[in-house]
């Protein structure tokens, strides 16, 4: 997978609109800045172009496919249509199925409770929790970090072929890792895990806000991703792909509309005839605003040139990751190499710094936005820092306290909707941090930390 470097033109690579740009907050040493918004790998803003969208479609709300009332039917068609839109966007082919769920976490959950019962698991241990946990119930193998592309094809070609039994196997991967921003292999993992029989998901969270997503072109067999890095609001998801599995397998929830007809039996139970469309796992009365937002999402990414704001973006990775590199204290955390292409997710630590301590002072006095601690990749994070991958750790703030070294990391992203002030703001605010130390003194409370009002640590 390739990401284009080519030239920017930025009378059509402007940052695209989002809620919040304007918002402002205060400075623990006085006064007030507009927010640098960098913590995309967590939830990106709403696009504007969405928001407006949803807020003309809110006052025809209607519930779907059960109303004869024109506001539900207007509301069904808008739902029915936005899977297309959906469909479209990801390059589905016409026999896949698209489910609309609330999460990435909850597409992948719904997967695993579609698998055989003898299937096979494989995936990295590089993989965000949302991948790396739902296999509960499956016979899961556990793939050690590779550190280069080629490497995670291979070892992924070796645990497939020594597979015992042979049977129904599945791959799950990142298209794009939420900690280093690296791009895997996904079409080469795709066509080793066919050839050996096996079917593989992507993991799309973190790919399909910074790059195109095409199911076909990668031959994948399913897409999970979320609404909420897709610069639409929170509580939506999608997984897309191959039906199969998903009509052989119990409804994810059971209850309306996952029904095609309920009938009492002479016994006194009930017989169920459950749907074998995508409804069969969309029980209940669907989101049908989150729904929408993310077909908007999709629709402005496509008018806006994504060519163009893939473009764009790696013109910020390239300032970022330059930036960083004049500031000899700071490690960039990567699987793959400097050369690995990737997006705009970059995770680093600060020599001599907590990180919990060094996010805390971006934000207090800086205004700057990051996300600090092992983000939902335990594994992957503590492989990267060199310590072993079993040691403790939470998805937040360290126990460390200001000043003291931890074992988490920091990590800035962006996106379609980042301004160049608010990459040069993060640089300047690194480098002022590493060179002249924080202007504030800082404390751990409730296991965050959190500026000492009124104790500045230098004049």
């Amino acid at each position: 997978m390739s990401v284009s470097t080519a030239a920017i033109d930025p009378s059509v690579c402007a940052p695209l609109p989002v809620l919040g740009q304007d918002v402002t907050v205060p400075l623990v040493t006085g006064g007030e800045v507009t927010y640098a918004a960098l913590d995309y790998a967590a939830s990106a803003p709403a696009l504007q172009r969405v928001w407006d969208d949803v807020a003309a479609y809110a006052p025809y709300y209607g519930s779907v496919h059960r109303g004869a009332g024109y506001l539900s039917q207007l509301s069904t068609d808008l739902f029915e249509s936005s899977r297309r839109t959906v469909a479209e966007f990801l390059g589905c082919r016409a026999e896949d199925q698209v489910v609309f769920t609330r999460s990435t976490t909850d597409s992948l959950n719904l997967l695993a409770a579609a698998i055989p019962a003898d299937c096979q698991v494989f995936v990295y241990e590089t993989e965000h929790h949302a991948s790396l946990l739902p296999w509960r119930d499956a016979q899961v193998t556990y793939l050690n970090a590779p550190r280069t592309p080629g490497q995670a094809v291979e070892t992924l070609e070796r645990a497939l072929a020594d597979r015992d039994p042979y049977g129904p196997a599945l791959v799950c991967v990142t298209g794009a890792s939420n900690v280093t921003g690296e791009l895997w292999p996904v079409k080469e993992l795709a066509a080793a895990a066919h050839a050996h029989g096996a079917r593989i998901v992507l993991d799309a969270a973190q790919l399909a806000p910074h790059h195109p997503v095409d199911i076909a072109e990668l031959d994948v067999d399913w897409v999970a991703f979320s609404g909420h890095k897709l610069y639409a609001p929170f509580g939506s998801g999608v997984l897309a792909g191959r039906a199969d599995w998903l009509q052989a397998a119990e409804p994810y929830l059971a209850g309306g509309g996952a029904s095609r007809k309920v009938a009492r039996r002479a016994d006194g139970g009930v017989d169920v005839d459950w749907h074998t469309t995508a409804a069969r796992h969309e029980a209940g009365s669907p989101n049908v605003i989150g729904v929408y937002s993310i077909a908007s999402a999709c629709k402005a990414l496509t008018e806006a040139g994504f060519d163009n704001l893939v473009a764009r973006e790696q013109e910020l990775v390239r300032r970022v990751r330059e930036g960083l590199a004049q500031v000899p204290e700071v490690q960039v955390l990567s699987l793959f190499g400097d050369d690995a292409p990737r997006v705009g997710v970059i995770s680093f630590v600060v020599r001599g710094w907590n990180s919990s301590h060094f996010a805390a002072a971006l934000s207090a006095e800086y205004g700057i936005g990051v996300r600090d601690g092992l983000f939902c990749a335990h594994p992957l994070v503590r492989t990267l820092l060199g310590s072993d991958p079993q040691d403790p750790g939470e998805c937040g703030a360290p126990e460390a306290e200001p000043g003291e070294r931890s074992l988490n990391a920091i990590r800035v992203s962006f996106g379609a909707g980042t301004p160049d002030e608010h990459i040069e703001r993060f640089l300047r605010a690194v480098t002022e941090l590493v060179r002249e130390g924080a202007q504030w003194k800082y404390r751990t409370e409730d296991g965050r930390c959190v500026p000492d009002r009124g104790t500045a640590a230098r004049v």
